[in-house]
């Protein structure tokens, strides 16, 4: 028999916060072992929680720069936060409408211009007479729970991703403007005391999002094409859905999720925060032009 000499196997190594779990993998910044658990996707590897809480290391790697995601975002140690926050005011809206009633979702949900009967005289109630916020609180209601249930189903599905690789802040930007621009089109475009709510104009914008993304890492596109076929059949099949609110929050998510994996490194800032900010100016000139158009 031959004998081999000079040969050794390396050690495998462990993670450093769970010692029991074998790993090959290194925070980019720290270099100690971490395991899946602990891996916190960065723009080039993966980086420890600690560091990642730090933001400036742990000694090992003096002078790093803080870790961003794919659109220049800080990499979060809980990428689901925003999303979570955002989970818990949809259902606790929810709860408050099963316990006030339909009181609430008159007073929040998304109605151009329209009498309201109220006790003894008429009155009129809408974002035409001043109650702009209507176009951002009727974005947080549901009164089924079949609707809340599907909605919340989609954002829990959608919203890490997008999340992680935007970042806490323009990730939540881009949700709010995808339920600004659902409103706005539905105002523009629906009956004018017809009343709307629900979270499906953002939801749709997290679905243009989604697949901007996917098609910018050249992921494979299908399973979102076909899930975003599917609903859009829905919205155009049966009655009772407002298809303006769909439609007007896919597109404002796509384009600004585009602006944001696609902005050169040099003027990603300018070009991230300058479309965020054509996008309100547009939705606040929509708004302010039918107005006009029902008060005048």
């Amino acid at each position: 028999m031959e004998e081999q000499q000079g040969q050794s196997h390396p050690a495998v190594a462990h993670c450093y916060r769970h010692p029991d779990r074998e790993t090959g993998i290194s925070c980019v910044r720290c270099d100690r072992p971490i395991c899946p658990e602990c891996m916190i996707p960065a723009s080039v590897g993966f980086q420890c929680p600690e560091c990642v809480r730090s933001g400036s290391g742990t000694g090992h790697a003096p002078g790093a720069q803080r870790p961003r995601t794919l659109a220049g975002g800080t990499v979060a140690a809980d990428p689901r936060l925003v999303t979570k926050v955002l989970l818990g005011i949809n259902l606790a809206l929810f709860v408050a409408v099963l316990a006030v009633g339909d009181r609430l979702v008159g007073e929040l949900s998304m109605v151009g211009y329209a009498y309201d009967p109220g006790p003894g005289v008429l009155d009129w109630v809408g974002v035409a007479d001043g109650e702009w916020y209507r176009l951002l609180t009727s974005a947080f209601l549901h009164q089924e729970v079949w609707h809340v249930g599907f909605n919340m189903l989609a954002l829990w599905w959608l919203g890490p991703q997008l999340e992680a690789a935007l970042g806490r802040w323009r990730y939540l930007a881009l949700y709010l403007l995808s339920a600004l621009g659902g409103s706005t089109l539905a105002y523009l475009l629906a009956e004018q005391n017809q009343a709307s709510l629900g979270a499906s104009g953002a939801i749709y914008g997290l679905f243009g999002a989604t697949a901007v993304l996917m098609r910018r890492m050249n992921y494979d596109m299908r399973p979102i094409l076909v899930l975003l076929a599917i609903n859009l059949f829905i919205t155009f099949r049966f009655s009772g859905i407002s298809w303006e609110a769909h439609i007007g929050g896919l597109v404002t998510g796509a384009v600004i999720a585009y602006a944001m994996v696609h902005a050169p490194r040099e003027r990603r800032t300018l070009v991230q925060y300058g479309t965020c900010a054509v996008v309100l100016l547009a939705v606040v000139v929509a708004c302010a032009v039918r107005t006009a158009q029902l008060v005048g």
